[in-house]
């Protein structure tokens, strides 16, 4: 029982650290092109079809 708080106490952390750009203000994190729908219009693809 005290490994699976062990594994929680770092996942709660883990979350933490993630969240850490949200909790001081910036917005969540998001892919460079924002998924399949908007390949065309991607600067980093360059509109390429990957």
């Amino acid at each position: 029982m005290g490994i699976f708080f062990i594994t929680f106490g770092i996942f709660l952390l883990v979350m933490a650290g993630l969240a850490v750009g949200l909790l001081v203000g910036r917005g969540p994190l998001k892919g460079s092109c924002g998924g399949n729908a908007v390949v065309r219009n991607c600067p980093a693809c360059k509109g390429e079809d990957i």
